[in-house]
């Protein structure tokens, strides 16, 4: 089996909460995707996305895999995209690091190994060992009683894992917690996203005001170095996001046992396949993961979901339904959401295919025409 041709295409989506606020300062209306087709000259077809939660997120940008591609789609093209370490190698050779832009390649052969061997990629990954991962959902940043008011709204569909978003004044930050974290009901869990937003010593006037609550604290520094500096003198559990990029900081985590949670970022990672490394990696040593992307639409949920399903239910703190974020489609049907949990499709492969008609043209066609 061989790739025959790559075609790229790019989407809006519209946030359906309007305004979303998060860190200092920070606000999208609109995301920008990128969704990646790989078709083959055995009739097997798959699909990736990427998006970034805004331009510039995470030094990732709604251009990059579109760029990335006039790299890496040549060299891809006439590899057997069941053999996932070859395209990994071959596209860390055409571009070296961007894994965002790499996400959605390593996607769609994923998708293509599972559709030619008839098994969903969570068998792929390791098997089904969470059947219905938790999910949690974002309260952005507003006043404290209407991030209140959101988060009733969304325990009415279900969900009982919040995300608050903090990280602008500290002191208001303070404020959000209090006022969102004593609301919380049995059986839920609340983590203060700073998204790197705080400094290391607002950080730490933050933990001491809000000791006596009950939440996880989520990335509240820029750098490791600045949230271990915060770890040293928390005494609540701590996640970090942003700043888990590769193997090399999951290891300064387990040997420093800086977090109790690391949220895995597929596209961070650059794809399931180096996110999968990771994550077992941090299984070995007992720590719980998240699994997530930075935004998306369908294609990159059931990404998401496949992880999730593949990540041993104890050591998995939650996952999200990035899809209902937005008002417009990437690719159908929708991964399943029950109850407040994310299910992975049965259907070999992803269990998603792209909804071209919403995607519209491609930007770009690497190999044979259309």
């Amino acid at each position: 089996m061989k790739i025959t041709r790559i075609r790229v295409y790019k989407a809006a989506l519209r946030y359906v909460g309007g305004a979303y606020r998060w860190g200092r300062g920070n606000a999208i209306e609109t995301a920008h995707t990128t969704v990646v087709t790989i078709d083959t000259d055995a009739g097997f077809s798959g699909a990736g996305e990427f998006c970034p939660c805004g331009e510039n997120y995470m030094e990732a940008h709604s251009e990059g895999t579109e760029a990335a591609a006039r790299l890496i789609a040549p060299a891809l093209l006439g590899i057997d995209p069941r053999q996932l370490g070859v395209v990994e190698q071959v596209m860390d050779r055409a571009v070296r690091g961007h894994g965002y832009a790499k996400a959605p390649f390593d996607a769609a052969c994923w998708d293509i190994l599972g559709k030619a061997t008839g098994q969903p990629v969570w068998m792929l990954l390791g098997g089904k060992l969470t059947d219905g991962a938790p999910l949690y959902h974002v309260a952005p940043q507003r006043a404290p009683e209407e991030m209140n008011r959101e988060m009733d709204a969304l325990r009415q569909k279900g969900y009982r894992q919040f995300q608050i978003k903090v990280g602008a004044d500290w002191r208001m930050d303070v404020e959000r917690i209090r006022a969102t974290a004593p609301a919380l009901q049995p059986g839920e869990i609340a983590m203060a996203d700073a998204n790197q937003g705080w400094h290391v010593d607002e950080a730490i006037q933050v933990a001491r005001a809000t000791r006596d609550l009950d939440y996880v604290m989520e990335q509240p520094c820029q750098t490791y170095e600045e949230c271990l500096q915060v770890r040293r003198i928390l005494d609540r559990p701590l996640k970090l996001d942003e700043c888990v990029t590769d193997m090399r900081v999951a290891q300064r985590i387990v040997a420093d046992r800086s977090a109790e949670y690391v949220c895995l970022k597929i596209s961070k990672q650059g794809g399931l396949t180096k996110a999968r490394r990771i994550r077992d990696f941090l299984l070995d040593n007992r720590t719980a993961v998240v699994s997530e992307d930075t935004w998306g639409g369908e294609i990159t949920t059931a990404a998401v979901a496949h992880f999730a399903a593949s990540t041993p239910a104890d050591f998995l703190l939650n996952t999200t339904d990035l899809h209902n974020y937005n008002h417009e489609r990437t690719g159908k049907p929708a991964p399943e959401t029950r109850q407040g949990r994310l299910y992975a499709s049965d259907v070999p492969g992803l269990g998603v295919e792209p909804d071209l008609q919403a995607l519209g043209t491609p930007v770009a066609v690497y190999g044979q025409p259309l």
